[in-house]
């Protein structure tokens, strides 16, 4: 079984048919002899405008700053609770 190839304005247009027409994705698949899968895919990669990928990915970078950050804040706090445990057992 081959695999047909679609040019990028192709699968674009596909993705504009279900996107800005609001149309669903079982009838652009039928009338373009497209599967449903596919279209799910093209419409996960080319469905957002440049802006919105971009502003996505600021997001992820900033996500992951936080979550290293947070990372870095519990285990200093560990620190100093196991610190805060000894000098208490050494004054008291």
């Amino acid at each position: 079984m081959s695999t047909a190839r679609f040019t990028e304005e192709f699968k674009l247009e596909a993705v504009k048919q279900i996107t800005q027409h609001q149309r669903p994705v079982a009838e652009v698949a039928k009338r373009l002899g497209v599967s449903t899968h596919s279209l799910y895919v093209w419409v996960k990669r080319y469905g957002k405008s440049a802006q919105q990928r971009e502003q996505d990915s600021a997001e992820a970078i900033e996500l992951r700053r936080l979550r290293s950050e947070v990372k870095r804040l519990t285990e200093e706090r560990d620190i100093l609770k196991k610190a805060a445990a000894y000098f208490a057992r050494e004054s008291g």
